[in-house]
């Protein structure tokens, strides 16, 4: 599986971008996703994860309210929609993807195939 991220940029605090990872695999419906962040120095961190259906949604206690995850299988595309952001928010963002359903959604071990990454900065 190929994972292209994508939507990353410069924006000031409070701005808002969409993060988007598009999937090389036909049968995208059946991985779960997941994206993480990393700043330098940092080991990377978990930020949302989605269920293969896009039923069940997952995220860290601090974006939840201003980062949304969803999916759209038919497009095999995953996306992160980041509002109110902040300074910390600064990273990388990684796409992730994984069927074994093995392992935590939390956990960057649990996942298998990784994307490029994309860098997303967060002025002040």
């Amino acid at each position: 599986v190929q994972l292209q991220a994508s939507g990353g940029g410069l924006v000031q605090a409070g701005g808002s971008l969409r993060l988007s990872c598009s999937a090389s695999e036909r049968t995208f419906s059946n991985y779960r996703m997941g994206w993480f962040r990393q700043t330098p120095g940092k080991e990377r961190e978990f930020v949302a994860a989605i269920s293969p259906s896009g039923a069940r949604t997952y995220s860290t206690d601090s974006v939840k309210g201003r980062f949304t995850i969803s999916r759209d299988n038919d497009k095999n595309t995953v996306y992160l929609q980041m509002n109110s952001l902040k300074p910390e928010d600064t990273a990388v963002y990684y796409c992730a993807a994984d069927r074994s359903y093995s392992g935590s959604y939390y956990y960057d071990g649990s996942y298998i195939y990784w994307g490029q990454g994309t860098q997303v900065t967060v002025s002040s």
